[in-house]
C-alpha cells in the first residue's frame, strides 16, 4: 500500500466536512465545542479510508462500508485507545454515515449496523452534605472585608498591599463565593455558568435562565445562601472588575473579560482542596454532587433531569446509582451483620 500523507484531506473531503460542520451548527445546533470533537473524529475516520485506499483520490464516502467503520475502531482498539474512547468515535461515525445517507451521498447506511463497546461508566466523586457545607464555608472565609474609602498617599509603610489590589481581592473573593454558591445550588455545567449575563439572574424568583447543549433554554432556581453571594458580588465586587470588555458577562476576571471556564474550575479545585477528606473536584463535581443531594433529599428524578438539562433520563439515571452505593457503604459501616 503506497503511503498517503496524513497531514490533512484531499479536497473534495475537507469540502464535506465543511458542509457537515454547517449541518451541525445550523440544523442540530451543536456547540463549537461538539462541532470539533465531532469533526475530529471523522476525519480520522476519513483518513483511514484514504490508507485503505492506497491514495487520497481513489476514496470517496461512497466507498464507506460496514467493514470500514468496523476496521477503523478495530484499529483504535490496537492503539490502545480507551473503550469510552471508541464508543464515542462509533457514535460520531454512525451519526455522519446517517448524514451521508439522508443527504444520498451513500444509498445505505452502514451504521446502523455498527456496534460499539460499552463504555464504562464510572461513579462520579461527589461530595458529602458535610464536605459541600466546608467547601462553601472555606469560599465564604476567603471574603476579605470592604475597602476603605480613604486612600492613603504613597505606598503602605507596613508592606500590606496598595488600596487598588486590596480592592481587587475583595472583589475577587465575592465573586469566587458567588460562582461556587450558584454552580452547587443550580448543578449547571461550568460552561453555562461562564455564559450567563446579569439579565439571566432574576433575584426576586430566585432563578437563572440557563442556555444548555442543543442551544436549549431552562430556567433553574437557587436557594438564599446563592441569592446573598450573587448580590453582593454584583453590588460589591463586579464593579471594582467592570471594563469594556465585560459586555453583559455576569462573572469577569481581573481584566474585565467574560470568566473562562479554566479560572472556574481552578477556583472550585482551591476550595475543594481545603476541605479534609474531600475529593478533588471541579465544577462537574459540584454539579454531580448537587444532583446527588438533590436525590438523596427525596427529590423527583424527572426533576432533576430537568433541572440538569439532560435529554435523556438515562443521564440522571447514574446519581440513583451513586445514593445506593452511598447507602450501601453505610449499610456496611454502621449495620452489625452486614
Amino acid at each position: 500500500m503506497a503511503d498517503v500523507d496524513e497531514s490533512d484531506l484531499p479536497e473534495h473531503l475537507e469540502e464535506l466536512l465543511a458542509r457537515y460542520d454547517r449541518y451541525l451548527a445550523a440544523e442540530r445546533g451543536r456547540s463549537v465545542h461538539t462541532r470539533r470533537a465531532y469533526l475530529g473524529d471523522v476525519r480520522g475516520l476519513l483518513r483511514f479510508g484514504v490508507r485503505r485506499a492506497g491514495s487520497a483520490g481513489s476514496f470517496d464516502v461512497a466507498l464507506i462500508e460496514l467493514a470500514t467503520l468496523r476496521g477503523w475502531l478495530a484499529d483504535l482498539t490496537a492503539a490502545g485507545a480507551a473503550r469510552a474512547t471508541v464508543a464515542r468515535r462509533a457514535a460520531s461515525a454512525r451519526a455522519f454515515t446517517a448524514w451521508l445517507t439522508r443527504t444520498g451521498r451513500i444509498e445505505t447506511d452502514p451504521g446502523l449496523r455498527l456496534r460499539s463497546p460499552k463504555a464504562a461508566r464510572p461513579l462520579p466523586a461527589v461530595l458529602r452534605r458535610e464536605q459541600a457545607e466546608a467547601l462553601m464555608a472555606e469560599a465564604a472565609r476567603s471574603e476579605v472585608g470592604p475597602p476603605e474609602v480613604a486612600r492613603p498617599e504613597g505606598p503602605p509603610e507596613d508592606g500590606s498591599p496598595p488600596d487598588g489590589d486590596r480592592r481587587r481581592d475583595a472583589a475577587l473573593a465575592l465573586r469566587d463565593l458567588a460562582l461556587v454558591e450558584l454552580l452547587y445550588a443550580t448543578g449547571i455545567r461550568v460552561s453555562e455558568l461562564a455564559g450567563l449575563d446579569v439579565a439571566d439572574v432574576d433575584r426576586e424568583r430566585r432563578t437563572v435562565r440557563v442556555l444548555g447543549k442543543g442551544a436549549k433554554e431552562r430556567v433553574v432556581p437557587f436557594g438564599i445562601p446563592a441569592d446573598r453571594a450573587v448580590a453582593h458580588w454584583l453590588a460589591e465586587g463586579r464593579p471594582e472588575l467592570v471594563g469594556e470588555a465585560s459586555g453583559r458577562a455576569l462573572f469577569v476576571g481581573v481584566r474585565g473579560r467574560r470568566v473562562d471556564p479554566r479560572q472556574v474550575r481552578a477556583v472550585v479545585h482551591r476550595f475543594a482542596d481545603r476541605v479534609e477528606g474531600a475529593p478533588s473536584i471541579g465544577p462537574h463535581g459540584l454539579r454531580h454532587s448537587a444532583a446527588t443531594h438533590l436525590l438523596d433529599g427525596g427529590a423527583d428524578l424527572r426533576s432533576v433531569q430537568e433541572l440538569l438539562g439532560h435529554a435523556s433520563l438515562a443521564t440522571t439515571q447514574i446519581y440513583t446509582h451513586v445514593s445506593v452505593e452511598r447507602l450501601r457503604a453505610g449499610y456496611r459501616q454502621a449495620h452489625p451483620r452486614a
